[in-house]
């Protein structure tokens, strides 16, 4: 071949490769952009994906009541389509249901005794709030009732929680400690009976935690334990594994712990986590 035709052949060939480069780039570069703008919706409405609207039920412990009534509301207004059904109890009867296979979403224990006790039943609990015991009194505490002591006095009439419920639990505690004999006229199931009886009459003094007694009005004097002779309720809340809305149970439990939720609760009364 002569010399000519080969400076052809050769300018050709250049000519084809320096042709090809941009293009396979090109193609590439797109193969790449159409990789990352697929994986990008998905990563996007992973990251602000909601959970399905669902019908909740969660147990929740007596001293609940009030305030989780407005923390339901609040709930389900940030995420419409959601209902929030709450059963309250003492924390003792709570944990009956879950073992006898209640059908429910989450719980929430007045301890972290009764939670431990169903690790078998629920995923791993947070704890939301806390809470101390106070002094109910009858009506402008005609007993003069200023301090723990005064409950041994055979003449007033108190009532408490019966021990295997956890306020029951921590009134013993507390007299326990300060070496102080009570012989309650009656033992109730949860704190809720317990400030019923103050408020109506049926007894003079009980313990209670101090948030049940904000709604009571004048009907109950209450008499505050000082910190060193007090002791601290913990409400741990977990969801359940038998639940059938794990995802929206889990986005609940999980909001209990954010400003908003905290806000409602220490607008109770309740302390901080």
């Amino acid at each position: 071949m002569s010399p000519i035709l080969n400076r052809r052949s050769a300018f050709t060939a250049a000519l084809t490769a320096a042709l090809l480069v941009p293009a396979l780039a090109a193609c590439g570069s797109s193969d790449k952009k159409d990789s990352s703008a697929a994986a990008s919706p998905s990563a996007a409405a992973s990251a602000s994906a909601e959970p399905k609207a669902a019908n909740l039920t969660v147990l929740a412990a007596s001293s609940l009541t009030d305030v989780f009534k407005t923390a339901g509301a609040a709930y389900e207004k940030a995420h419409p389509g959601t209902k929030v059904t709450f059963s309250f109890a003492g924390s003792q009867e709570l944990a009956a249901q879950v073992k006898q296979g209640a059908p429910a979403d989450a719980l929430v224990t007045a301890d972290t005794k009764t939670m431990d006790g169903l690790k078998a039943e629920t995923n791993d609990p947070a704890i939301i709030a806390k809470n101390r015991l106070v002094i109910a009194a009858g009506k402008g505490n005609p007993f003069k009732v200023d301090e723990l002591k005064d409950l041994a006095d055979t003449k007033i009439k108190v009532v408490l929680a019966a021990p295997e419920v956890p306020v029951g639990r921590y009134s013993k505690q507390i007299l326990d400690a300060q070496k102080i004999e009570v012989k309650p006229v009656s033992q109730e199931p949860n704190v809720r009976a317990v400030l019923s009886k103050v408020e109506l009459g049926e007894a003079d003094a009980g313990l209670v935690y101090k948030t049940d007694t904000i709604k009571s009005g004048d009907k109950v004097s209450v008499v505050d334990i000082p910190d060193a002779e007090n002791a601290v309720a913990s409400y741990p809340a977990a969801t359940l594994k038998s639940s059938k809305n794990a995802e929206a149970a889990a986005a609940f439990v999980a909001w209990l712990s954010t400003p908003e939720a905290q806000k409602i609760l220490q607008d109770a009364g309740f302390q901080k986590a």
